[in-house]
């Protein structure tokens, strides 16, 4: 069976990230229809931007391509962006799938989901910055994210890395997963660190707020984009099936 995907990606990525994935994806005869760039991580001024003007501008992409029976999947921050544009593109959807994603209750901002210290650090980043935004740490994303390359390709990824809009973290969403009305699936590694195990694990946290979904493990770390994109692209397609 083919699908139709949209992918958004995460925080600091742009739609380019999904490249790699998306040409497996191709292969296989499924169709990648978008892979839009949040508004603030292209090259516009990410000033003012809020999780609103993310959601209002994936939702408008999706509409002005007339989309149907699309496989909407979202990346780590991603899932903020989907949890809020489900039900404005539900007659559209087929499924909506969490890779390593944030999956928030209403009320929620992504902020108030990660631990102490990545919110004191996204705060402080935010703060030195001349325009509210938070550039990833290196060392973060080494240790954290892609621990998985060799230094050379983690400093490549990284260099790619836009700084992110903050508001957009601290923005909560009005809708949660019991107002979806979508199938749902959750892809997880267990070497996906980026939350850190234990209390704020992606894994059981965020799949266990989805009803009924369907739960897909892979492998890789949270950047398994660019590490395991052969692997990301069979996981997202058993979770579409």
């Amino acid at each position: 069976m083919s699908h139709t995907f949209v992918l958004m990606h995460g925080a600091w990525h742009g739609g380019w990230g999904w490249n790699p994935i998306a040409a497996h994806l191709r292969a296989a005869g499924h169709t990648v229809a978008l892979q839009p760039t949040a508004p603030g991580l292209g090259d516009d001024d990410p000033r003012g931007v809020g999780l609103s003007d993310v959601v209002d501008h994936l939702v408008g992409v999706v509409e002005r391509a007339d989309l149907r029976d699309v496989v909407l999947v979202g990346h780590s921050w991603g899932g903020m962006v989907l949890t809020e544009a489900a039900p404005r593109l539900r007659d559209r959807l087929a499924r909506l799938v969490y890779f390593s994603a944030f999956v928030p209750e209403a009320g929620e901002s992504l902020y108030d989901l990660v631990p102490g210290d990545y919110q004191g650090l996204f705060g402080q980043l935010s703060a030195a910055s001349d325009d509210n935004t938070v550039s990833m740490p290196l060392e973060v994303w080494q240790g954290a994210f892609m621990q998985d390359a060799s230094a050379e390709e983690q400093v490549l990824a990284h260099s790619l890395m836009k700084p992110h809009p903050y508001a957009t973290f601290t923005d909560a969403v009005t809708t949660g997963p019991g107002d979806l009305g979508v199938p749902t699936s959750y892809v997880i590694s267990p070497d996906d660190v980026a939350l850190p195990p234990g209390e704020f694990a992606w894994a059981p946290r965020f799949p266990n707020r989805l009803p009924d979904t369907r739960l897909v493990e892979t492998v890789g770390s949270h950047e398994s984009l660019f590490t395991a994109p052969a692997a990301i692209a069979e996981a997202l397609v058993r979770a579409a099936d």
